[in-house]
């Protein structure tokens, strides 16, 4: 009897761990997986270039201020035409899509006429980029506390079961 609930302790423990696995997984940084919008601030109507490296894939972009379109696998951009119905003043999120990773990235609608379109800057290496902060990356201390009562929860039954005995165990 005793074998069982040890066992079942331990199928709980690991599946509180393997459910903690996809939240490190989702977000692109950790991958290498960079994105960016230049200009960052445009008049409804401008063209904005889009920039992905690290993906080995096709990259999809989408936003609500613009059509979805797809970064070619061994290209690093893309432009886009912003819609001219573009509300002055608001932030919109851009989002990029390489298979399971994806990054966000923002672009805010200035008022007036379209601003001059950068020439689009080409691709170099920038070196080792450090200081993200290891696991904690882009994690807040409300979520790290969450998991973490999560799993002290999980270990905390799954030791309450296995140590607890019945009135039947002492015949």
């Amino acid at each position: 009897m005793r074998a069982i609930r040890v066992a079942s302790a331990a199928l709980l423990g690991a599946c509180a761990l393997t459910f903690t696995a996809p939240a490190a997984h989702a977000s692109g940084e950790s991958s290498g997986f960079r994105v960016s919008v230049l200009p960052q601030t445009i008049a409804a109507g401008g063209q904005v270039t889009l920039r992905a490296t690290g993906c080995k894939q096709d990259v999809l972009v989408s936003s609500g201020v613009f059509d979805d379109l797809t970064i070619r696998k061994g290209q690093s951009s893309a432009t886009a035409m912003v819609d001219w119905d573009a509300k002055p003043g608001a932030m919109y999120e851009v989002t990029f899509h390489c298979g399971t990773f994806w990054q966000n990235a923002n672009l805010t609608i200035a008022g007036g006429r379209p601003a001059p379109t950068p020439m689009p800057v080409p691709p170099y290496d920038k070196g080792v980029h450090a200081g993200e902060g290891g696991s904690f990356a882009g994690f807040d201390l409300q979520e790290i506390g969450l998991g973490a009562a999560l799993i002290a929860g999980s270990v905390g039954a799954a030791y309450h079961f296995s140590r607890r005995r019945t009135g039947e165990d002492d015949a």
